[in-house]
């Protein structure tokens, strides 16, 4: 098989498993698995660094339970700022930052998956609603290939979605290609600490669960330099993986079983924040004159 063709059949695959979420209503944390364990959406989001009083603003129905960290939290944005999230689901950290930024700001979020981008926008008339503001948009796309114009954003933020991409260079370059000369990047994602057995990267439940498409630690940090990024800061959180595991969810079962005797998933897998900034003057050709 091509290798076109196998990164189709991986985002027709991912497309799927999230196009279920979304029309079930269910986060991750249940039968269509991704990237947390069994716990309710609103405790997992606490249990990464998520403030009750931001979870209590969210239209309802906007957290899934889909996060693996706190983007926001590590963006640090600021009112005027224009944003990008990258896989943006039903809007959750979208809607965070909306409130982040303000009426001179705006968060655009991007999704693969059309039921998701529905959901979203459903959430947000319900955000419009409640805030005030109309500085929030969903856009249809791939994050190998932005709907984004070239120099025009801020901050990139994701949460537990690069590591589904079966093309994470190309993605790495387009945040460089989106960003503002000087703009920076806050990411939350898994990734691997050492490879894992081939029985787990074969699993399509694993796949869609964000961990079979993983990625070492260190070619991470690789993907973003060679596209362009630079003050790569990378800081693993295995505690957090391991408490999904205590969880029981039926992922991190199947997980357990193929892994080696005596070892657990927070040895091999952990939650990664990644935060950088494009250089103000790059020389790549890609930045506004």
């Amino acid at each position: 098989m091509n290798n076109e063709l196998h990164a189709q059949e991986i985002r027709e695959q991912v497309r799927a498993g999230y196009g279920a979420i979304a029309r079930e209503g269910d986060s991750c944390c249940g039968p269509a698995t991704s990237c947390c364990g069994n716990a309710a959406p609103d405790t997992l989001a606490e249990r990464i660094g998520y403030s009750a009083d931001e979870l209590a603003a969210l239209p309802e129905g906007a957290n899934l339970g889909l996060s693996c960290g706190n983007p926001n939290a590590l963006a640090a944005l600021k009112p005027g700022e224009v944003v990008l999230d990258l896989g943006s689901g039903a809007g959750f950290d979208v809607f965070i930052a909306g409130r982040k930024v303000g009426p001179t700001g705006r968060v655009i979020g991007v999704d693969m998956t059309p039921e998701m981008i529905a959901k979203a926008r459903r959430n947000a008339a319900v955000y419009r609603q409640q805030t005030g503001l109309d500085n929030v948009e969903f856009r249809l796309g791939e994050i190998e290939h932005l709907p984004v114009a070239d120099a025009s954003v801020d901050v990139v933020i994701s949460n537990c979605v690069i590591n589904l991409s079966p093309d994470k260079p190309q993605v790495w370059r387009e945040i460089v290609r989106v960003l503002k000369p000087g703009g920076r990047v806050a990411v939350s994602d898994l990734a691997l600490l050492q490879p894992l057995p081939p029985a787990i990267v074969e699993s399509v439940q694993a796949l869609v669960g964000c961990i079979a498409g993983a990625v070492l630690v260190s070619e991470t940090e690789r993907m973003a330099r060679e596209a362009g990024l630079v003050d790569i800061v990378l800081t693993p959180r295995s505690d957090y993986v391991d408490s999904m595991a205590d969880w029981q969810d039926p992922l991190y079962r199947e997980i357990l079983a193929h892994l080696p005797p005596g070892t657990k998933p927070g040895d091999f897998i952990t939650s990664l924040e990644i935060t950088a900034r494009k250089p103000a003057v790059s020389g790549r050709g890609n930045d506004p004159a």
